[in-house]
C-alpha cells in the first residue's frame, strides 16, 4: 500500500481521476481517521508556479470552517508532487444523483441550494471565492449533509492559466458570463454557478447547451435561458424568478449575496430526506420546503381564525335575539372588512391587528 507524506497517508483505494488531479482515500496514520488524498496530476507537478499557487489556494482554503465546505487538514509535497489532505465525505457527488436519477423534485433541490448557498457565504466573509461551483465539486454525504469540494484548487489555475480543453468544457456550462469573458470575478460569479447547477436540479439540464466555448460564448451574450416553469411546470414562480434572478448576465441583477439565496430558499425544519439521494433503489420524498409556502399557510390558517371570529360573533348575535324579550329587536353589528395589503406579509400583518381588535 502505497504511503506519502513520510508514511503518514497511507493509501488505500483510487476515489477519482480528473485532468488536474486524483483523489484517494487514504489513512491517516497519526490520527487513525480516514481522509481524502488530493495528488496533483503528474504534468502539472511540473510547472513550478503552479505547484507554488496550488499549496498556497489550500493553505488558504484550509481556514474554512464550515459543515457545508469540505475541510482542508494539510497541504504538502511528496517526491515533487504536492498533495491536499482533506475531510472524507462518505457518499455522493451530485453530478452523479443527477446522471442516475434526472431532475429532482423541487423540495430536494432546494435542501441542495440551500446548504451549497450556506457554504458559499461562509467562504465568501472569509474573501474566498470558489469559482468552480458544479456538480462534481458538491458532495451529498450519506447523512444528506451537503459539502462543497475543491476551494482555492481553480483559483490556482486560472492564476496560473493551466487548463485543459476537457476540464474547461466541464466546467464552462456553470461559469459566470464575466468569468467566461477572463472579467474580474467575485462571488457573484459563485451565485451565478449555484444558479445554474439549481437549474439542472430542476429541469434536468444545465442553463445552456453547446458543443465548444465559443457557441457557450454566444449564447451567453445574445442567448435567452428557457424558463425554469417552461421546462419544469411544477417549480413554484417564486423559485423560477429567484434561478433566472442568479442567472443575470450582469452581476448586479443577481442576489446581493449568498446568504440571500440560502434564505429563499430555506427548508422546512425538522426534515431530513436527502439521505435518500444517495440510494438506488429508493423513491425520493416530494414535500414542501419553501418559506413562502410556509407564510402562505400562516395566512390561510389566519384567515380561518378570522371567519370562526365572525361565526362566532354572528352566533351570539343570534342567541341574543332570541333570548331577549321579543319586543327587542337585536341588530348584528357590521364586521368591518380586513384591510388589503400590498404583499403576503402586509396582508398577514393586517388580518393579525384584525384578529386582536375583533376579539375584545
Amino acid at each position: 500500500m502505497e504511503a506519502v507524506a513520510a508514511g503518514r497517508y497511507r493509501i488505500e483505494r483510487l476515489l477519482g481521476h480528473g485532468g488536474m488531479a486524483s483523489v484517494y482515500l487514504a489513512r491517516d496514520a497519526e490520527l487513525d481517521r480516514p481522509v481524502a488524498l488530493k495528488v496533483l496530476a503528474q504534468h502539472l507537478a511540473g510547472d513550478h508556479e503552479f505547484r507554488r499557487r496550488f499549496l498556497r489556494e489550500a493553505r488558504l482554503a484550509a481556514r474554512l470552517s464550515h459543515p457545508n465546505v469540505v475541510q482542508v487538514y494539510d497541504a504538502g509535497e511528496d517526491n515533487d508532487r504536492p498533495f491536499i489532505v482533506m475531510e472524507y465525505v462518505p457518499g455522493t457527488t451530485l453530478a452523479e444523483v443527477l446522471a442516475r436519477r434526472g431532475p429532482l423534485p423541487c423540495s430536494d433541490a432546494l435542501q441542495i441550494a440551500h446548504q451549497a448557498a450556506l457554504g458559499l457565504q461562509s467562504a465568501h466573509d472569509a474573501g474566498l471565492v470558489h469559482r468552480d461551483i458544479k456538480p462534481q465539486n458538491l458532495l451529498v454525504r450519506d447523512d444528506g449533509v451537503v459539502k462543497i469540494a475543491d476551494f482555492g484548487i481553480a483559483r490556482a489555475a486560472e492564476l496560473s492559466r493551466v487548463t485543459q480543453l476537457g476540464t474547461v468544457l466541464g466546467t464552462a456550462a456553470y461559469l459566470s458570463p464575466e468569468q467566461a469573458r477572463g472579467d474580474e470575478v467575485t462571488g457573484s460569479a459563485d451565485i451565478y454557478s449555484l444558479g445554474a447547477v439549481l437549474y439542472e436540479l430542476l429541469t434536468g439540464r444545465p442553463p445552456f447547451e453547446f458543443s465548444s466555448l465559443a457557441e457557450l460564448g454566444e449564447k451567453q451574450r445574445d442567448g435567452v435561458v428557457t424558463p425554469v416553469r417552461d421546462l419544469e411546470p411544477t417549480v413554484p414562480e417564486e423559485i423560477e424568478a429567484l434561478v433566472m434572478r442568479c442567472l443575470a448576465r450582469e452581476p448586479r441583477f443577481r442576489p446581493a449575496s449568498a446568504a440571500e439565496v440560502a434564505s429563499a430558499v430555506e427548508p422546512a425544519p425538522a426534515r431530513h430526506d436527502l439521505p435518500t439521494l444517495v440510494a438506488e433503489t429508493r423513491p425520493l420524498p416530494a414535500r414542501v420546503t419553501r418559506s413562502i409556502a410556509g407564510r402562505g399557510a400562516w395566512l390561510w390558517i389566519a384567515a380561518a381564525l378570522a371567519v370562526a371570529v365572525i361565526g362566532a360573533a354572528l352566533g351570539l348575535a343570534r342567541i341574543g335575539g332570541t333570548t331577549s324579550s321579543t319586543k327587542q329587536t337585536t341588530t348584528v353589528p357590521r364586521v368591518t372588512p380586513v384591510p388589503r395589503g400590498a404583499t403576503a406579509t402586509d396582508e398577514a400583518r393586517n388580518l393579525s391587528a384584525w384578529l386582536r381588535s375583533h376579539s375584545r
